[in-house]
């Protein structure tokens, strides 16, 4: 079942649509990064929790009652600490796939993602400031702090999405990548597995990535995410039959505001050793060679023992240590708990002169 949790904290939530619900983002393995293909084998390892069915979502245009055999949809979303990319599995069964036209006029999954959960309007037609020329809007507003992606499902003898925005290079690679998977034609029924990436943006420029700003993604991190389904069942009419929706409201395509909370989760216990020695360091007085160390482990530890490389030692959690003579250092920590023991080595991470 879908896990749903109560947010109590972090104001900002508070603006987001559908208050109370937070959707869970899976944390995939370092090693285990699913390959871009079409397939499903990579996810695998994602519990059933993290599906979100079409049971989640809403017509909110047309008010269409749910009908499994007309559309079934299952996503799952995850992520990779370390990168700033958003993974997704859309597996879905039509009874219609309308996917001829050259055009809009395809079966979409439309993907809003606002990375920093800075919210308000995003879109152009949106612009704050009344009356503000929307052709200048187009390149100074249109997209950069939230993100929209019109993803054909599937895409025929066209780019895979269409960036709703200024900035069409986000849909290209090292930014996004996405594969298929389908053995129907326009008109005929049958089940569409879409594997795919994108990057969220703080600020996504016009002109390029140079002064573009990835989000940050971190473990707890609670973005505001939202997709929509746009279910055509007839090539003839240029309207879609329903907008099924997660976030509930319309504007979602448009407003920032108006998405889910998602929460980027840790590992998931079962893929990680019951205690992993780690650490990071800071040199915070390169003059003095004064650096400071700061324990990353996961699981409970008793004991921290640090060799510094300069035959000095340590048994605080985070300690602090003033090299006497500059040099390449091989720094170690060993830890124990009730759980086991590690230890974590880096060879001249450390340099000093």
């Amino acid at each position: 079942m879908l896990r749903l949790t109560c947010l109590f904290i972090a104001l900002p939530l508070l603006a987001l649509e559908r208050p109370g619900v937070e959707f869970r983002v899976f944390q995939f393995p370092a090693n285990q990064i699913p390959r871009i293909d079409g397939k499903t084998d990579d996810w695998a390892l994602v519990p059933p929790s993290y599906s979100i069915g079409i049971d989640q979502l809403k017509d909110t245009v047309n008010n269409t009652p749910l009908d499994k055999k007309d559309l079934d949809v299952t996503v799952k979303v995850g992520w990779v600490k370390g990168l700033n990319r958003l993974y997704f599995l859309y597996e879905a069964s039509d009874n219609y796939w309308d996917f001829r036209h050259r055009d809009l006029h395809n079966d979409i999954f439309e993907v809003v993602v606002d990375g920093d959960l800075s919210g308000g309007p995003f879109i152009k037609q949106k612009h704050p400031v009344k009356g503000y020329d929307p052709n200048e809007a187009h390149f100074t507003f249109h997209g950069i702090h939230a993100q929209n992606y019109h993803i054909f499902t599937p895409a025929d003898g066209k780019d895979w999405a269409m960036v709703w925005g200024c900035q069409p290079w986000i849909k290209n690679l090292p930014y996004a990548n996405a594969a298929y998977d389908y053995n129907f034609k326009p008109g005929q029924s049958g089940k569409l597995t879409l594997e795919f990436y994108i990057t969220p943006f703080d600020y996504a420029a016009y002109e390029g990535p140079a002064r573009s700003v990835e989000s940050k993604l971190w473990e707890n991190k609670v973005i505001g995410l939202s997709w929509s389904i746009l279910d055509y069942d007839d090539e003839n009419n240029p309207k879609y039959r329903a907008f099924w929706n997660l976030s509930h409201k319309t504007s979602m395509y448009g407003d920032a505001s108006d998405l889910v909370a998602f929460r980027l989760m840790p590992l998931e216990a079962t893929l990680r050793r019951p205690i992993e020695a780690n650490w990071t360091f800071q040199i915070i007085d390169p003059d003095r060679r004064l650096v400071a160390f700061q324990d990353a482990t996961h699981g409970p530890v008793t004991t921290y023992q640090w060799d510094f490389g300069d035959g000095q030692t340590s048994t605080v959690r985070h300690p602090q240590h003033v090299y006497e003579k500059p040099g390449e250092y091989v720094v170690t920590l060993e830890v124990e708990g009730p759980t086991g023991k590690d230890r974590r080595t880096k060879v001249w991470d450390v340099v000093l002169r």
